[in-house]
């Protein structure tokens, strides 16, 4: 397992990526942020200077999801997918694919969110086409995006309980 701040990363099978971190917000909250257009585009972005400019959620099984987001120098990057499984508040499915497609074949994600105490423990977990590409995605730079994202996604929940 490594660690990356407060995001735990691991390997628990041959073709998967474990995400794992803890928010100090109820699980409700947790989901809203990641269903929910007007929240998303204030985390969702990755590092610094990275920011959700397409934001589309069709939050149904069968229903297809789309994000773009821009760098600091215009760059775009676009990716998106199609539910599989929604059970509010606990857990989203769905499949993953980049317009310009960095990894081979298409990858399937799942978000799970387990409260206890009025904290929530997310856990992201990537399945891959194979092997290959998830020891390749693990060789760039994802996990830090994706600890950036929820490092914001942290602040993001801790402005909204503070209201």
């Amino acid at each position: 397992m490594t660690e990356i701040g407060s995001l735990k990363v691991s390997t628990p099978s041959e073709r998967e990526i474990s995400l794992t971190r803890t928010f100090d917000a109820p699980r409700s909250l947790v989901f809203d942020a990641y269903t929910k257009p007007e929240l998303l585009k204030r985390w969702a972005g990755g590092p610094a200077g990275w920011n959700l400019v397409v934001c589309e959620v069709d939050l149904r099984v069968g229903g297809a999801w789309r994000w773009v987001i821009e760098g600091p120098d215009g760059q775009q990057m676009g990716l998106g997918g199609v539910y599989l499984e929604i059970v509010p508040p606990e857990r989203l499915v769905s499949t993953e694919a980049y317009d310009n497609p960095w990894y081979e074949g298409e990858a399937t994600s799942r978000i799970d969110l387990d409260e206890r105490a009025g904290r929530t423990t997310l856990t992201l977990t990537v399945r891959y086409a194979s092997q290959a590409v998830r020891d390749a995605v693990l060789q760039g730079p994802a996990a830090q995006g994706v600890a950036a994202g929820l490092d914001k996604l942290a602040e993001v929940l801790a402005a909204r309980l503070s209201r």
